[in-house]
């Protein structure tokens, strides 16, 4: 299965984009999934002019970030939280492209507060449907998220291992219902 992590924050320091390298890491040994970060500061995206509705019709600088889009089974959208929702550059980026009917989506929040980017759960719950993809209702909420991971994507606390486990287990199981061809084996 073709994994595509969406760190959808845009600042350089971004605490959230510790955790798409931890996930993408951690899926990769665990798993036989091909997984990749598209990450929105990689791709000087405008705003909407155009949705990408094909590779053929999608503009030359952005057609391997189209391909990826296209060829993705699944997704992980991976947010920061700003003022109560998602990053504005992650919706940005999934607007240049259709709908993503069927497919699954798991749901990653991050904040160096208490909550842990829950507010923007709640308004990804709404987004992933307007795609026209399906949501795991198992969520990786993470609180104090600067604390839980180091700038390079290792985990410091152990403690947060098991609601990863539970995340990704549930993630994978939606892959699996969705799209049963599919292999979505996790040790």
């Amino acid at each position: 299965m073709n994994i595509e992590i969406i760190s959808g924050s845009p600042k350089k320091d971004s605490i959230s984009f510790r955790i798409a390298v931890f996930l993408k890491r951690f899926l990769s040994e665990k798993t036989n999934h091909n997984v990749g970060i598209i990450d929105v500061r990689e791709w000087n995206l405008p705003l909407l002019q155009q949705v990408f509705s094909s590779d053929e019709k999608t503009p030359d600088p952005f057609k391997p970030l189209a391909k990826r889009m296209f060829a993705a089974d699944a997704f992980i959208l991976v947010s920061p939280e700003y003022n109560g929702s998602y990053s504005p550059a992650l919706q940005n980026l999934l607007d240049h492209f259709p709908k993503q009917s069927h497919k699954p989506f798991g749901i990653v929040t991050a904040s160096a507060g208490s909550m842990g980017g829950m507010r923007s759960t709640q308004q990804l719950l709404l987004l992933v449907p307007a795609l026209f993809g399906i949501a795991s209702p198992h969520m990786l909420v993470t609180p104090f998220a600067d604390k839980k991971f180091d700038a390079d994507g290792n985990l410091l606390d152990e403690a947060f291992q098991r609601n990863i486990d539970i995340f990704v287990n549930e993630f994978l199981w939606l892959a699996t219902a969705l799209r049963p061809e599919l292999e979505t084996a996790y040790n």
